[in-house]
């Protein structure tokens, strides 16, 4: 299965801090509100694209 047939998924705050090691749940919610990362908001739950936090991550490398 390649990329573009996945469909996309989206986390908690606490499943995209296990993505990168040494990431926390809190730094992850920071990078939302500072705009680093787009998400979505649902009541008072973060939700954010995989695909988003690794973009982010590979653009920085």
């Amino acid at each position: 299965m390649d990329k573009t047939s996945r469909k996309p998924r989206l986390l908690t705050l606490k499943e995209a801090a296990k993505l990168i090691d040494g990431l926390s749940e809190y730094r992850v919610r920071m990078m939302c509100i500072k705009g680093k990362i787009k998400y979505h908001k649902f009541g008072n739950k973060y939700m954010i694209s995989e695909r988003e936090i690794l973009k982010y991550f590979d653009e920085i490398a």
